[in-house]
């Protein structure tokens, strides 16, 4: 908890808003250079300061489709190192932020955030962290993730593989639902937080209206819920985001 206290400013509810990068260069849905890309993430990643959030996360979500973490190249690598320095040299000093390489890029990630100053990574590898010296990158790591399959742990419960994470040396922990924009089960969230003594954050699902069912959380990752209609792959509606920060500051007199 030590870690997580370093990072964020709110002991419950920190806001960690999703800049969602356009399609890198080498896949299907490509369209700009990484200049482009770049400059669309710092102006996300400003329009998200102004309305005073909590932290931020780079992932290349329009990466399309995923693949495995063998198949990701060196031009992905080399995009989202660029992106990420380019936003950490302009981001505030006191916001930190993390990145996730879809799907899977583990080792990709901790090195990124590792050369460009990052604070943290969502997923774990904990043997690469240290071989690298990276342990000021934090990893926070998804139970039972979204858009998998589970039959393997089926027998496994939710607590079991939290506490496994945690006897692992994962810093926090993520709850989601079943795929983007699913919110979390309060049920699950639960489960988790009352069976470990880790930082849990919600990954998926949370809007204004149902916010208050994760006011105990550590952290809110959101990214389709700030964007218009409610869609991952549009782009980020201010009024949104206002309106949500709006219910946020409401939720943390109460909590107080």
């Amino acid at each position: 908890m030590e870690n997580f206290r370093r990072l964020f400013k709110y002991s419950r509810c920190n806001v960690i808003g999703m800049i969602h990068l356009r399609a890198l260069p080498g896949t299907p849905k490509s369209r700009l250079n990484v200049d482009a890309l770049s400059d669309m993430a710092c102006r996300e990643m400003e329009l998200l300061v102004q309305h005073n959030l909590d932290g931020l996360i780079i992932e290349n979500m329009h990466d399309v489709p995923y693949v495995k973490s063998s198949l990701i190249g060196p031009e992905i690598v080399s995009a989202m190192t660029r992106i990420c320095s380019d936003v950490k040299r302009n981001l505030p000093s006191d916001v930190p932020c993390g990145l996730q390489v879809l799907a899977g890029g583990n080792n990709e990630a901790m090195a990124i955030a590792h050369s460009t100053g990052l604070d943290f990574i969502r997923w774990s590898l904990m043997r690469y962290r240290k071989n690298i010296g990276a342990d000021n990158v934090q990893l926070y790591c998804d139970i039972k993730k979204k858009h998998s399959a589970h039959s393997i742990t089926s027998d496994v419960s939710l607590a079991e593989t939290a506490k496994a994470a945690e006897f692992f040396l994962a810093d926090g922990l993520i709850v989601t639902g079943n795929a983007t924009g699913d919110p979390a089960k309060p049920s699950d969230f639960e489960e988790v937080f009352n069976g470990v003594e880790l930082p849990v954050f919600i990954g998926s699902g949370v809007t204004a209206d149902n916010v208050h069912q994760y006011s105990k959380s550590h952290g809110l990752i959101i990214g389709s819920h700030f964007k218009t209609g409610g869609r991952w792959d549009q782009e980020i509606d201010p009024d949104r985001v206002k309106r949500f920060m709006e219910k946020m500051s409401a939720l943390r007199e109460n909590l107080e």
